[in-house]
């Protein structure tokens, strides 16, 4: 493996970043404050391409690799990591079911609009009794001559107030278990599907979560992504690239927290000196770094491994845990060296801390992240 970045993307990578440091950062207060991103900096973003950074070329995108990906998705959580979420459930949960398992016309006709920004897709997997147990879904599609019938309720879906598409996954059958989970297309305008209210969160101010409602939702048997059976092994696959995504994102996270508590320890005068000077502070910058550089080392890995072709799905589940849990301990230093400010509203410590509490949880638990690597493990 060549640890030394293609010119190509070190190029991409230093692009967004001047992105970030000139358009996104100076507003990451703004966005915070009124759970809202700017309708410009939405325009922006779909001018520079990242709304289609994995949708095939052919397709409008920008037909990234996971190496380019993870790079791009690094840099993003520079900023309020909003923007990042924003952009990732387009290109990865939102979108991906399409390219993986959608017939050539639904991708003809949807992934132009989803790569360009035009449309935004979501992904419609959690229930209030389904979670990390995705297999004890109820929501269920039952074949009705050409169409399917779908019913059940989503919770916690990311986008859903502004999402045009939804990859909803819905069992054929509830007694063959995940063998019955099967994933279908559906468009926002599409009578019976409702969304409920925004949910409010702890953190991600900026983008929101909200439930939706299947109510005798009918869609063409064209809608289906893949066939009957396919919907948990499609789940798996795209969760695969979102977790990834999330891993890339923590190391650019704690990377930017460490970088501020740098700068603050520096300045910082205590007893009349740099609190720098102090073992105990300095050992937590020593330790954020290492961690950092090793949580980079697993990205690395897993996106190597993907773009070779190889199964990756271990590797994502280690990157992802690692990276979350990782970025979670370094938020925990910063707060710690920022001292009372690092508690209050509008520092970059308590915003980070927060925010990345949800990486532990989203697309797989910490636990869950376990259960498939132990399972990959033993299993061989």
């Amino acid at each position: 493996m060549d640890l030394e970045l293609p010119e190509e993307l070190r190029l991409l990578g230093q692009t967004v970043r001047r992105f970030v440091t000139r358009e996104l950062d100076p507003i990451a207060d703004q966005v915070e404050r009124e759970n809202r991103i700017p309708e410009s900096v939405l325009r922006s973003m779909r001018d520079l391409g990242l709304y289609g950074l994995v949708i095939p070329k052919e397709h409008g995108g920008l037909g990234l690799s996971a190496l380019g990906m993870c790079v791009v998705m690094e840099e993003l959580s520079r900023a309020n990591l909003c923007f990042r979420i924003m952009i990732t459930t387009n290109n990865g949960i939102g979108s991906l079911g399409l390219v993986y398992a959608g017939s050539p016309e639904l991708q003809r006709r949807h992934l132009p609009e989803l790569a360009s920004g035009e449309k935004i897709g979501c992904f419609a997997l959690t229930e209030p009794e389904a979670g990390s147990d995705a297999a004890s879904l109820r929501t269920t599609a039952t074949r009705d001559g050409g169409e399917y019938v779908i019913h059940g309720a989503k919770i916690w879906i990311t986008n859903a107030d502004i999402a045009d598409y939804f990859t909803v996954m819905a069992t054929v059958d509830r007694s063959l278990g995940s063998r019955g989970l099967t994933a279908f297309w559906v468009e926002r305008d599409t009578p019976g599907l409702t969304v409920g209210r925004s949910e409010p969160k702890m953190g991600l101010h900026g983008t929101r979560v909200a439930e939706v409602l299947l109510d005798g939702c009918r869609v063409p048997a064209s809608a289906r992504l893949g066939e009957e059976g396919d919907g948990f092994k499609l789940a798996m696959r795209v969760l695969d690239h979102g977790r990834l995504s999330i891993a890339a994102s923590s190391v650019g996270a704690a990377q930017r927290l460490l970088e501020a508590m740098v700068e603050h320890a520096r300045t910082r005068v205590q007893f009349g000196r740099p609190i720098a000077e102090n073992q105990a502070i300095a050992w937590m910058l020593a330790d954020s770094a290492t961690e950092i550089e090793a949580a980079r080392g697993l990205v690395l890995a897993a996106a190597w491994k993907k773009d070779r072709g190889e199964r990756a799905t271990r590797h994502c589940s280690m990157a992802k845990l690692y990276c979350s849990e990782m970025a979670g301990r370094v938020a925990d230093r910063a707060v710690q060296v920022f001292g009372g400010m690092g508690y209050m509203s509008g520092n970059i410590a308590e915003r980070y801390y927060r925010d990345l509490r949800v990486y532990r949880l989203y697309e797989g638990t910490s636990e869950i992240q376990r259960l498939v690597i132990s399972r990959d493990l033993l299993e061989g």
